[in-house]
Order: C-alpha cells, then structure tokens, then sequence
C-alpha cells in the first residue's frame, strides 16, 4: 500500500473517533445538534450514537493535517 492509502485509512480512523466521541456527549442529552444529524444506532443491546456528516468532515479534516505533516 502506499503512503497516500495508509494516511487515507489512519484519518478513516480518526475519523470515526471523532464522530463517536461528539456523537455520544451531545446524543445522550437528548438532542440531534442539527446540521450534525446524530441519530441512535442499536447494536444488539446497546445503543450507540453516531454523525455521518461529523464523520466525513473528520475524517477530511484528519487526512488534511496528516498531508500537511509530510
């Protein structure tokens, strides 16, 4: 793989860390925060929260800063 896949994968990762992370201290008050479009996702028995759109710009951001470091 080279150096472009591997940066895209680490800000995926990132990315997803991020959104969890928001997603989970405004979700669980309740409320949607709007543009951010938290929505509950049920797995088994648990409930998680989860934000595409923070997802996205997350992880573009993440892929940014680590082109930025080369």
């Amino acid at each position: 793989m080279g150096a472009r896949t591997m940066d895209m994968i680490k800000a995926l990762i990132f990315g997803a860390i991020l959104s969890a992370t928001i997603a989970l201290v405004i979700g669980s008050q309740g409320i949607s925060a709007g543009p951010l479009a938290i929505h509950t996702v049920s797995v088994a028995d648990a409930k998680l929260f989860w934000s595409w759109p923070t997802f996205f710009l997350g992880s573009g951001l993440s892929w940014a800063i680590m082109l930025l470091q080369r």
